[in-house]
């Protein structure tokens, strides 16, 4: 497949009239300057497409469901026992129709990825599936469906809270011993070698409060290669029981007690303090900021600023996926700063285009997080490519430059037209190409879900 863009921002800077051929999942050849063949599929401007680092896509389902507020303080905690008796009706066969709609509402937003942080293992009550990676091919089932690129992140969840207490409720879903969670990865692996190539099996310690410091260094070492996510920081009271358990915080904790590196994601990671934030940075971890969830359930403002100023690495993901927009995602992860400080284009640096630091830094730490060669139009990369018209009202007075200034802060996801996700051409004039027949299944099996609660 060749693409002719008449605009594309490679990795020094935009090109004019570029056609890039395509070779499988990665891209083979870029040359500006040219002149479109009859085969090619036109697009007004092409950019390098991020992924989506952090989701639980279940929770799409849930989505307008807990924004009610009963008696009391409303908070994360309120919020997490609302998800938990939601889960605990969902099977199987809802998992994959929630996942396969999930994954094209992002591709149409603009992802060509996902990590999907994967806790939602075993039966109502604990028991295991037949397969104990049943849950985790459901995931894999609907990217296969949808196209996308995936990252699974198989979720290991030891105990209920960092002192150590038994998991209880709608947490016995999540449940694993070291040894059945290695199993259960092994297991997703094995499904996952089905999908192209692109996709990747990684792990995800959920939490310092959900994993002992033994299992959590045990199970680093047991898978010593590929990506390792964790929830770390998200809340005040988790810093405190952090504390209290540990001695010391869970960044601090983490950053002296494991050998986090350019392969781990911090998800989250709001309540640093600034010696934290700048230990962080300069580990090559990225930062998992996913700033539309943060801001629904009040977690607190990431500390933006000394963390890029120290040349920290980051990405955007859509976690209880309550609203699916790449350009919200960046858009609030900046006007946070922006409410904090008082201040305008906080998070440019020291000059310079405020939209191009926030897409592209995402473009490539997303890449990293999630394992993939991907993150610029070049050759040799994946063919994460989303095309965007820069002749909408929003966008049409922009000079190239300005672009990604509009497309963040003015236009948003509905300029997007097309996207591949490793070379798989899924958005087409705006619409993912089986979305018809994914929504008819998600809104049947949604009406299912809704009639068990």
């Amino acid at each position: 497949m060749t693409v002719f863009a008449n605009r594309l921002l490679g990795p020094k800077g935009w090109l004019s009239d570029a056609r890039v051929t395509l070779d499988g999942l990665h891209i083979a050849s870029v040359e500006p300057d040219s002149a479109p063949l009859p085969d090619d599929v036109r697009v007004d401007t092409l950019l390098p497409a991020p992924g989506n680092l952090h989701s639980h896509s279940f929770q799409r389902a849930m989505a307008g469901m807990t924004e009610y507020r009963s008696r009391g303080r409303e908070s994360f905690w309120t919020w997490r026992e609302l998800m938990y008796r939601f889960l605990d009706r969902l099977t199987p066969e809802h998992v994959a129709a929630i996942a396969a709609q999930t994954f094209v509402e992002m591709q149409k937003a603009g992802y060509a990825a996902v990590g999907e942080f994967h806790y939602l293992h075993h039966r109502p009550g604990g028991g295991p599936y037949d397969d104990r990676a049943e849950m985790s091919a459901r995931i894999l089932q609907a990217a296969a469906e949808t196209g996308i690129g995936l990252t699974l992140l198989p979720v290991l969840y030891t105990h209920g809270g960092a002192d150590g207490r038994a998991l209880a409720g709608g947490q016995l879903r999540f449940g694993n011993e070291l040894d059945a969670y290695c199993t259960l990865v092994e297991g997703a692996r094995a499904h996952a070698s089905t999908l192209p190539a692109d996709a990747r099996v990684g792990i995800a310690p959920h939490s310092l409060r959900a994993v002992s410091a033994a299992d959590l260094a045990e199970v680093a070492a047991r898978h010593p290669d590929g990506p390792v996510h964790i929830h770390i920081a998200e809340q005040t009271r988790e810093v405190e029981e952090i504390e209290a358990a540990y001695g010391a915080r869970p960044v601090d904790w983490l950053l002296n007690n494991a050998a986090v590196g350019p392969r781990w994601c911090l998800i989250h990671a709001t309540h640093m303090t600034d010696a934290e934030t700048r230990a962080m940075a300069a580990t090559g971890a990225v930062a998992g900021l996913c700033p539309i969830t943060e801001a629904n359930l009040g977690d607190g403002i990431f500390n933006g600023v000394p963390y890029l100023e120290a040349r920290g690495a980051f990405g955007v993901g859509s976690d209880s996926n309550v609203l699916i927009s790449l350009t919200e995602e960046l858009r609030l992860l900046e006007y946070s700063q922006r409410l904090r400080d008082r201040e305008r284009n906080v998070l440019a640096g020291a000059e310079g285009s405020t939209g191009s630091a926030l897409y592209l830094g995402a473009v490539r730490g997303g890449a990293r997080a999630l394992d993939r060669g991907a993150g610029e139009i070049a050759p040799g990369a994946l063919a994460d490519l989303v095309a965007i018209d820069s002749g909408a009202p929003a966008l049409c007075a922009l000079e190239p430059g300005q672009l990604l200034d509009g497309l963040i802060f003015a236009a948003g996801d509905r300029v997007v037209t097309d996207l591949w996700s490793a070379g798989r051409h899924q958005v087409r004039a705006g619409r993912h190409v089986a979305e018809d027949a994914i929504a008819r299944r998600y809104g049947a099996v949604l009406r299912d879900l809704l009639s068990r609660i």
